[in-house]
């Protein structure tokens, strides 16, 4: 079910428009899960098990801003590499490789926005090896 772009929203995401997302965040254990979509902007909760991550890649005309909530990691955009945290946002720029790695021992916790939005709403994967089939 598709709302008009004032309140864009689909089944399987939230019709609130005002979220306590970091907290949302914090009781995600889904490696990806689509909380809503807009016409130019998409809300996505991301845990990344110990040892994991998401992945090298580059998303064309997309933006994309991670904002950490738990955890520790390493965040490599273009040929930058940082170690990023609770309380940090790495910004990724349109066509810009990046990867996010988890170097702690729990699961790194974030929330990340995308515009135009990435992943099909409703999307959720338990786990990246079933985001990569989904791919």
């Amino acid at each position: 079910m598709r709302l008009s772009a004032k309140g864009a929203q689909h089944m399987s995401e939230t019709p609130t428009l005002s979220l306590p997302v970091v907290d949302l965040a914090r009781e995600n254990d889904s490696f990806r899960k689509v909380v809503w979509t807009g016409d130019k902007t998409q809300l996505v909760l991301m845990a990344i098990p110990a040892g994991g991550e998401i992945g090298g890649e580059v998303h064309e005309g997309h933006d994309q801003l991670l904002y950490f909530v738990a955890g520790s990691g390493v965040a490599r955009i273009g040929e930058t590499e940082c170690e990023v945290g609770e309380g940090d946002v790495s910004i990724v720029p349109s066509g810009i490789f990046h990867n996010i790695r988890n170097t702690g021992s729990g699961i790194l916790k974030l929330f990340t926005t995308y515009s135009p939005p990435e992943h099909e709403p409703g999307t959720e994967h338990a786990t990246k090896s079933e985001a990569d089939t989904d791919a």
